[in-house]
C-alpha cells in the first residue's frame, strides 16, 4: 500500500518527517511521498528515516496556486531539487510567505494579541508558517477555544486580519515541477467545488501545459466521486494518483495510508507514474 500525499511539520503537519516515516511503517506502507507545502526541507530527514526502516520516501512538494480566485494545489512527485532555478523559485515562495506572515502578525497585534513572526518561528521551528500554525498558537495561548474559532474570528479569508499571499498560477506550478524532472499532479479536484465546465477548462489548460496526473483516490472521496475522477482522468489521458493528505493532529481521525478508513492506493498507481517519468525524462 502507498500514499502519495503526506505532510510533516515542515509545513502544516504536526509530526516530524522521522515521525511520519515511523507512522508509515506502522501502517505497513511500502512507499509514500512527502509533499509539504511549498518546501522540500523535510525530504532529507524523511529519506534517511525511510532507508533505516525500509520504506521508499518519494521526493515531493505541494504548491499552493491561484486560479479564478480559488486556491488550487498542484502536487509534484519525484522532484530533483538540485536545480538552481527550482531552488530560486522556492526561495521566492519563502520570501512571500515571510512578508505575509509579518503583516498578519501586525494585524493581530492590533487586535490585542501578543504575537509576532519571531514568536511563531520560535514556537514552531523548522516549519513553513501557515495559518494552521496561527490557529494552534491562538488556541495554545488561550485566545480561542478551538482551532475552527481561530479561523472564524481571526484567520479566515473574510476577516479583517487576513493577508493574501502572492501565488503562482497552476500552469506555472506545473512548468516548475517539470523543470525539476518531476511529475505534476492536480490535487483533490473535488475540494474546489467548481462547476463542471470550469473544472474541465482548468484540466484542459493544465494538460496542455504538461499536467501528467490527477488525484483520483483521496480521503474524502465517495465511491461516486472516485468513479467520476477516474472517468475525467481517462478523458484527458491523465494518470491516476492519490493519497491521504495526512497532516496529523490538525486533521483528527485522518490516518496516513488509509485516510478516514476506506482509502487504498494500489502499488500499480506508483508503478505507472514511475514509468511515465522514465518516458518523459529517461530518469
Amino acid at each position: 500500500m502507498i500514499d502519495l500525499h503526506v505532510h510533516s511539520n515542515r509545513s502544516d503537519g504536526s509530526f516530524t518527517p522521522t515521525e511520519v516515516v515511523a507512522l508509515a511503517a506502522s501502517k505497513k506502507l511500502t512507499s509514500f511521498a512527502l509533499t509539504d507545502h511549498d518546501t522540500i526541507d523535510g525530504l532529507a530527514e524523511a529519506k534517511a528515516a525511510g532507508t533505516a526502516l525500509g520504506i521508499e520516501v518519494i521526493d515531493g512538494i505541494e504548491f499552493s496556486t491561484e486560479y479564478l480566485g480559488r486556491d488550487i494545489h498542484i502536487v509534484g512527485l519525484f522532484i530533483e531539487n538540485t536545480s538552481l532555478a527550482f531552488q530560486k523559485h522556492l526561495q521566492n515562495f519563502v520570501d512571500a510567505r515571510i512578508w505575509r506572515n509579518q503583516k498578519m502578525c501586525r494585524n493581530l497585534q492590533e487586535a490585542g494579541i501578543d504575537i509576532s513572526y519571531e514568536k511563531l518561528v520560535s514556537a514552531y521551528p523548522d516549519s513553513v508558517i501557515t495559518r494552521g500554525h496561527y490557529s494552534r498558537y491562538l488556541f495554545e495561548n488561550g485566545y480561542v477555544k478551538s482551532l475552527p474559532e481561530a479561523f472564524d474570528r481571526y484567520l479566515g479569508d473574510h476577516t479583517k486580519y487576513f493577508v493574501p499571499r502572492e501565488k503562482v498560477t497552476p500552469a506555472q506550478a506545473v512548468e516548475l515541477i517539470l523543470s525539476a524532472k518531476g511529475i505534476p499532479i492536480l490535487a483533490h479536484p473535488t475540494l474546489y467545488r467548481m462547476g463542471h465546465d470550469t473544472l474541465h477548462t482548468l484540466i484542459r489548460t493544465l494538460k496542455d501545459t504538461g499536467l501528467v496526473g490527477m488525484e483520483v483516490f483521496y480521503s474524502t472521496h465517495t465511491p461516486a466521486e472516485e468513479r467520476e475522477m477516474a472517468k475525467i482522468a481517462r478523458q484527458y489521458e491523465l494518470l491516476p494518483s492519490g493519497g491521504s493528505d495526512f497532516h496529523g493532529k490538525s486533521k483528527p481521525k485522518l490516518e496516513i495510508g488509509t485516510g478516514y478508513g476506506s482509502l487504498h492506493v494500489c502499488d500499480w498507481v506508483l508503478d505507472d507514474l514511475k514509468a511515465k517519468r522514465k518516458e518523459l525524462f529517461n530518469a
